[in-house]
């Protein structure tokens, strides 16, 4: 089957107060190569697609798989992504919640969704996060090419991971991170060499959980993400262990959309959900 004419709905998924958002390819599942999967948010002028297969329902609700596309290749996983699909199986399902058992690479895991009056709100869980401090190496090939300097920089760097692991990078005013210019060529080979995912820098929470993030993920092929959820459902365990349960974190203004991804963790960070507001906003066949 050929991809051309296929049907693709485009969610805005992680607003913020109704606003923004990362627009994400959601489409069903169709026998296409991964060729032609990875040729559909170049197409759809998305960051990312998902692609959908309901199977049969039971006692707890439908059964969704998902397998999750760049323009690089497919990923293990991508929390705006589930958002995205979530909003879309909610629309298509109708009434005012939604919840569902979710397969993607390799795990199983649940979530859920509630309609408000002009966007749904989807939720689920992450699975758990590996956390360690960093090598010596992997600050000096990767903060340099992040365009971080000692004086930027805050304690706690982290490497972590749900499924692939990228660096948590703190920093120590809002006005730092949105001042980050990267050298996008010098930390792709760097984030190669180390097997990373990207890099996620933010500032220092306030008292409330409120923090600003901005994940850069050249490696594939996502110079800036607008909202990147598996990477904040990170930062959530991380700050677990300092108090902070519940964060909301501001990202995608540095390009022109604004988003807001939460998360929820244990203080002990056993149990995560996150997830954000999501609007299905319109539906187009591929060109």
């Amino acid at each position: 089957m050929s991809r051309h004419g296929l049907p693709v709905t485009i969610v805005r998924a992680c607003l913020r107060d109704g606003q923004g958002g990362s627009p994400t390819a959601v489409l069903d599942e169709a026998p296409l190569s991964d060729d032609e999967r990875r040729r559909v948010p170049a197409a759809m002028g998305t960051s990312h697609a998902v692609f959908v297969s309901v199977h049969d329902s039971r006692r707890g609700g439908p059964v969704v798989s998902l397998r999750f596309f760049t323009a690089e290749g497919e990923l293990p996983g991508c929390g705006h992504g589930t958002v995205a699909a979530l909003a879309f199986l909610a629309e298509r399902a109708g009434g005012r919640e939604y919840r569902a058992t979710i397969h993607a690479a390799g795990r199983v895991f649940t979530g859920w969704s509630v309609r408000e009056n002009t966007h749904v709100n989807a939720a689920f869980d992450p699975g758990p996060v590996d956390l360690r401090r960093p090598t010596a190496i992997e600050c000096d090939l990767v903060l340099p090419a992040l365009g971080v300097t000692p004086g930027t920089l805050a304690p706690g760097t982290r490497v972590a991971s749900v499924g692939r692991s990228r660096l948590l990078v703190p920093l120590a005013t809002r006005s730092a991170l949105t001042t980050l210019s990267p050298d996008f060529e010098r930390l792709r080979a760097a984030c190669d060499r180390l097997g990373f995912l990207g890099c996620y820098a933010y500032s220092a929470p306030t008292p409330s959980g409120r923090a600003a993030a901005r994940m850069f993920a050249p490696s594939i092929g996502v110079a800036e993400d607008i909202a990147n959820a598996n990477s904040t459902a990170c930062l959530a365990a991380h700050l677990a262990g300092q108090g902070i349960s519940d964060i909301a974190v501001d990202m995608g203004d540095s390009l022109g959309s604004p988003s807001t991804i939460t998360a929820t963790a244990q203080h002990d960070a056993s149990g995560l959900l996150c997830g954000g507001a999501a609007d299905v906003a319109r539906s187009i066949r591929i060109p």
